[in-house]
């Protein structure tokens, strides 16, 4: 049987500070079925401001699903989820406002082919944020020079490659100066010679002190980045500790044998 663990406040594992400061996520007593299957079991978890916790876990274990639920791209049956204080409504106006706080960057990237890369980033700060096309613009620019793809600002997405595409889904998520990001296996669809500049980016945004969640298989990025490494299998939180006391002191005997599995190879 699967244990839920209370969460706790570990010691940031970077220099930077990172993992300290007020919650910013809070899910309590989380359940999500999808008809039968109880995909999400009593999922309690809160994230500091400026913190990185990445999600790992064997395939269909609720990672994605506690991803896309916490700005309720997936709905919950049961339980609370609040984003800075405020508890996500289930739908309307105030939804789309909360929900405009979270960044997601998506398994595939999710960009609008017939736009220009410059458009694509600056598409939701002016219909959402309201901004003007010439202060979206100027943003869109520094954040493409930010992920290294500045150059890349008037072509179209199907002229750049997946590590591109999805550094340009990663600034377009930025530009709306998202109160946290959520990564729902950003490097998944990329060949492996892409992987590293996408994790680069990530791991850049950690430093400087983006709240971030990240589900991956990506272990060296976990080691790297995290503050809290979360582990589930079967719908339920299993552990969750320091990515040191993770890698090297697996608390459950499910978290040693995946481990087992996957460092192996």
């Amino acid at each position: 049987m699967a244990r839920v663990l209370a969460m706790t406040s570990p010691t940031p594992t970077s220099s930077d500070g990172n993992g300290a400061g007020p919650p910013l996520v809070e899910m309590t007593g989380v359940n999500k079925w999808f008809g039968d299957l109880h995909v999400l079991a009593d999922i309690n978890l809160t994230i500091t401001r400026g913190e990185v916790v990445v999600v790992i876990g064997p395939s269909g274990s609720g990672k994605s699903t506690l991803c896309r639920c916490i700005n309720r791209l997936e709905p919950i049956q049961q339980g609370r989820i609040s984003i800075d204080g405020k508890v996500l409504p289930e739908e309307g106006k105030d939804l789309a406002r909360l929900r405009s706080e979270v960044g997601m960057v998506f398994q595939s990237f999710n960009l609008f082919a017939h736009k220009t890369i410059l458009d694509n980033v600056t598409l939701g700060p002016i219909k959402v944020r309201k901004q003007s096309r010439d202060q979206a613009r100027a943003r869109a620019k520094e954040l493409l020079d930010r992920v290294g793809i500045a150059e890349q600002a008037d072509k179209f997405p199907a002229q750049l490659s997946g590590g591109q595409q999805q550094r340009v889904a990663i600034a377009r998520a930025l530009a709306m100066d998202p109160k946290v990001m959520l990564f729902d296996e950003p490097t998944s669809a990329l060949d492996p010679e892409m992987i590293n500049e996408v994790l680069d980016v990530m791991t850049q945004l950690a430093k400087d002190g983006m709240t971030m969640v990240v589900i991956t298989h990506e272990m060296g990025f976990a080691r790297r980045a995290a503050n809290r490494v979360v582990f589930m299998d079967g719908g339920h939180i299993v552990e969750e500790t320091t990515p040191d006391e993770f890698f090297t002191n697996p608390s459950s005997d499910r978290a040693k044998s995946f481990l087992s599995k996957i460092l192996t190879h």
